[in-house]
């Protein structure tokens, strides 16, 4: 049976006016783009979404208009996350969770917990939801990483904990994953650059960020390598590699807003402290999107 968050998930930008406030037209064309392009789920108010400088009330309007517009062409999973369990409880018992997919829930940052507070962490998330719950690890951003024996014993306790977004960059605990997971329980990309070797050592898909803007070529790929086509996926991957990695060269989701100015998508306004891409990444981003297409 095909995992549900198998494929391409894509972890949306919140588009900005030029006052910094919501703009939910370009939201709505860039959710279209994003299912015309071939996702296979939504990622709302993930990283990407800018979710450190969102309100509560902006997040929850956010979602219910992300859940409005795709109204059930494409499964939508919201981020809930933090370094504060009690609070991430509340958010799970109050929130309009309803047409939600999934909860994808970061390692808690800067107190950076060890290993049994990880696990009861995430132990006590499973237990406020009936929701699948997706691990989220970037020990880039969060400095602690959820080692991969957490994660399985998190995975083989709790029968809602069905996935792990795996951006550690270790391909060693990458393998360490796959090989122990239980079968309920997906190994996902978190790394746009890896998705190619990490699928063909068994993952299973990837929540992306690339896949905001390159979406139809991304798509491709991850689909072309699910389906063992690799020489397909082979030839996308080098397509895109320059261009993925010029997205994060000065942090995200600051690349992904310019190239989606380029394609015409949504404005690049970031809320500080992130600001827009320098002039010669924009410069750079414009030439990779003339070139690819």
């Amino acid at each position: 049976m095909p995992h549900q968050f198998r494929g391409t998930g894509v972890a949306l930008v919140t588009p900005f006016q030029q006052d910094e406030t919501i703009d939910y037209p370009a939201l709505a064309k860039l959710i279209d783009h994003v299912i015309a392009g071939g996702v296979s789920y939504i990622v709302a108010l993930g990283t990407t979404a800018e979710t450190p400088t969102l309100s509560a009330e902006e997040k929850r309007d956010v979602l219910a208009f992300i859940l409005d517009k795709c109204s059930g062409r494409v499964p939508v999973v919201c981020g809930i996350g933090g370094n504060n369990t009690a609070e991430i409880v509340h958010q799970l018992g109050s929130w309009p969770l309803d047409g939600i997919a999934g909860i994808l829930s970061v390692a808690p940052y800067y107190n950076r917990p060890g290993q049994e507070g990880m696990y009861r962490h995430f132990k006590a998330i499973a237990g406020a939801t009936d929701k699948p719950v997706i691990l989220y690890n970037v020990p880039g951003r969060t400095g602690s990483n959820i080692l991969p024996a957490t994660a399985l014993r998190l995975a083989a306790e709790f029968a809602n904990i069905v996935a792990i977004k795996e951006a550690s960059g270790s391909m060693a605990q990458c393998m360490e994953l796959v090989q122990g997971r239980p079968e309920h329980f997906a190994v996902l990309s978190g790394d746009d650059d890896l998705v190619l070797p990490q699928i063909a050592l068994g993952m299973e898909g990837v929540i992306s960020v690339a896949a905001n803007c390159y979406t139809k070529d991304f798509t491709q790929m991850v689909q072309h390598a699910l389906d063992n086509r690799f020489d397909e996926a082979r030839r996308l991957h080098y397509k895109l590699i320059a261009g993925i990695r010029l997205l994060f060269a000065e942090g995200n989701p600051t690349g992904v807003k310019c190239a989606l100015r380029h394609y015409g998508i949504c404005a690049e306004v970031l809320r500080l402290p992130l600001v827009p891409a320098s002039g010669e990444l924009s410069q750079q981003l414009q030439a990779f999107v003339n070139a690819a297409g």
